[in-house]
């Protein structure tokens, strides 16, 4: 634990007598609350306002359901489902880093390991493992069911700037094709839902919704 942190559970102590095990697993789920108060810079289709990561991750989860027919393979869906749901935790310690800002990119995974050592940390050793290495296999992408929980990842905030027509697309200096190359991670687990994805995209750059590439000479 960060030596300047305080754990949310520390502010309403458990009372004494509870089983240990229970408590190092409810002072968990009281820290990830804290996933509500970490805002994304994807606006909501639904109010005026940007989504914040348990938004983002429930979304995901419900995308995993839906679209899990979409696979290009076979994808265990309860799986899947654990891996978007814990993917962004470490953002609690680590902070959200926006898809096109390079220069936050550049420690992006160092800061998101140590926070996931700290937070996973505070669970049983057994859950520990089982949350990192799930972690872990979402961010290498090694299995058919993190490609697919990398895929919604991409996704998700494309249908979001989609319905505000250009949302993060407009970031000053990114271009259709910068949204193009970002999202075509998207067809490592689906062909169908890559070939959506781009006809947004493209539908988008030709309504003025993203800026187009400057021409070559």
């Amino acid at each position: 634990m960060s030596d300047e942190r305080r754990l949310l559970a520390e502010k309403t102590p458990f009372p004494d007598g509870l089983d240990e095990r229970l408590r190092a697993q409810l002072t968990f789920l009281v820290e990830v609350d804290q996933l509500k108060t970490i805002l994304r810079q994807s606006p909501l289709a639904a109010a005026d306002r940007r989504e914040n990561d348990a938004e983002h991750s429930w979304h995901l989860a419900m995308m995993v359901v839906i679209l899990a027919e979409h696979s290009d393979e076979p994808i265990d869906i309860g799986h899947t489902v654990q891996l978007v749901l814990l993917h962004d935790l470490v953002e609690i310690y680590a902070g959200d880093t926006p898809l096109y800002d390079s220069a936050a990119g550049v420690d992006q995974h160092e800061r998101e390991v140590a926070a996931a050592e700290e937070l996973f940390g505070l669970l049983p050793e057994d859950q520990a493992r089982r949350m990192r290495s799930l972690w872990d296999e979402f961010e290498e992408r090694r299995t058919p069911e993190a490609k697919f929980a990398k895929a919604m990842d991409r996704l998700q905030p494309l249908l979001l700037n989609w319905m505000d027509r250009g949302g993060t697309w407009r970031t000053p200096g990114v271009t259709a094709d910068d949204v193009r190359a970002r999202k075509a991670v998207i067809a490592e687990a689906s062909s169908s839902l890559w070939t959506a994805g781009r006809r947004l995209i493209d539908e988008g750059e030709a309504r003025g919704w993203s800026r187009s590439a400057a021409p070559r000479p």
